[in-house]
């Protein structure tokens, strides 16, 4: 079965940052549990499920995205003061450490610049921003999906779901 709109698809990915020329790696499903979800649902980045789309179980591939097609280009002037009792995520919080705010749009990752005893100075930029990313692919399953998982707008792993 191809990997089209309301297929469920599993697979594994290393997630590589390409920006200086030489791939460092960000993260990967190696190892762990494999990636399970949705597609045609914007469940991840709109230019890397296109890439999918059409593949089938065992096919590899390597797709690279640009910023724009990925989390966008850094704005320098992303910096925003907030209230430390605003940050989620830790109890102690040092510059570099990723927190999690509420914000009118729902909850947002930010990246912590500098930190004061009340406030600290947030990057609001996506911790990936002005990034080329690679994301090496396996496909492992691809099935379609239940009714159930199209009324819930997502997939639901091995013994159904838990909400």
């Amino acid at each position: 079965m191809q990997i089209s709109d309301n297929s469920v698809v599993q697979f594994h990915y290393t997630l590589s940052d390409l920006t200086n020329g030489t791939p460092i790696e960000l993260e990967s499903s190696n190892g762990n549990q494999p990636l399970l979800y949705l597609h045609g649902h914007q469940q991840m980045l709109p230019a890397l499920e296109q890439a999918l789309s059409g593949k089938v179980v065992g096919d590899k591939l390597d797709i690279t995205l640009t910023p724009e097609q990925a989390y966008g280009e850094r704005n320098e002037g992303a910096i925003q003061s907030v209230q430390v009792k605003h940050l989620m995520g830790a109890k102690k919080w040092q510059p570099g450490m990723t927190a999690v705010i509420q914000t009118e749009q729902g909850q947002r990752q930010v990246t912590i610049v500098k930190m004061g005893m009340f406030k600290a100075d947030v990057d609001t930029n996506h911790p990936l921003a002005g990034k080329t990313l690679q994301f090496a692919v396996e496909i492992l399953s691809v099935r379609a999906a239940t009714d159930e998982e199209l009324a819930h707008g997502h997939a639901h792993g091995e013994g159904g779901h838990n909400h």
